[in-house]
């Protein structure tokens, strides 16, 4: 199996792109989203690769990294959701923002990629609500200026936040889940609450 390619990019298409390693040409389908990352053929690149292998091909799917290789694998999870569909919620939302819009059950946010409709967002909202990779980055989740418009005390609100969900995940809660809770949490509480408040509603959230 493949797990990375390192080489020059020879030529780029509509959802795929040659790495050209040592003279040899590897075909790649990649999200939208990582074709546009790529620099100009002739340029060096790295990919994490997940290899698909079925009875008659062997398909290689390119990612800027690790942790995006991660998600890919845990929308494939999901019922209803292949490869061209885990491309292009990845092509549309970045890992943080996927991660985000889980946390927050955004179904609207993972619908907007192509061919993701209603159910299936729902599904991929809730069954991946508590495996985030362990990679995922806990600050881009809780990034509460831009997943909940807080604008006034965003530094405070953001580190009682933080600290609430890393209480929740020292607990033995996915990390997640716990930032789902925690964010029902500032939605139900006074602005300004402490870290020890929101952790009391985020636990009375996770009891539902």
């Amino acid at each position: 199996m493949i797990g990375k390619l390192k080489g020059l990019v020879d030529e780029i298409g509509a959802d795929w792109l040659i790495v050209d390693v040592n003279g040899v040409g590897y075909l790649v389908t990649c999200s939208r989203r990582t074709l546009e990352a790529l620099p100009e053929p002739g340029g060096l690149v790295t990919l994490s690769i997940e290899t698909k292998v079925s009875e008659d091909a062997i398909r290689l799917i390119g990612f800027t990294s690790d942790l995006e290789r991660d998600w890919f694998r845990l929308l494939l999870s999901v019922q209803g959701v292949g490869t061209r569909v885990a491309l292009g919620v990845l092509g549309t939302l970045t890992p943080a923002d996927l991660a985000r819009a889980i946390a927050l059950e955004d179904k609207k946010a993972v619908s907007a990629a192509p061919g993701v409709g209603p159910k299936v967002a729902a599904r991929i909202v809730a069954e991946l609500k508590d495996k985030a990779p362990a990679s995922t980055n806990l600050n881009a989740v809780l990034d509460v200026g831009v997943a909940l418009g807080v604008a006034d005390a965003a530094d405070t609100a953001s580190a009682s936040m933080r600290d609430a969900v890393s209480a929740l995940v020292n607990l033995g809660y996915p990390q997640v889940q716990a930032a789902s809770a925690i964010s029902g949490a500032v939605r139900k509480l006074e602005p300004g609450a402490s870290a020890e408040q929101l952790i009391r509603q985020g636990l009375k959230e996770l009891a539902r």
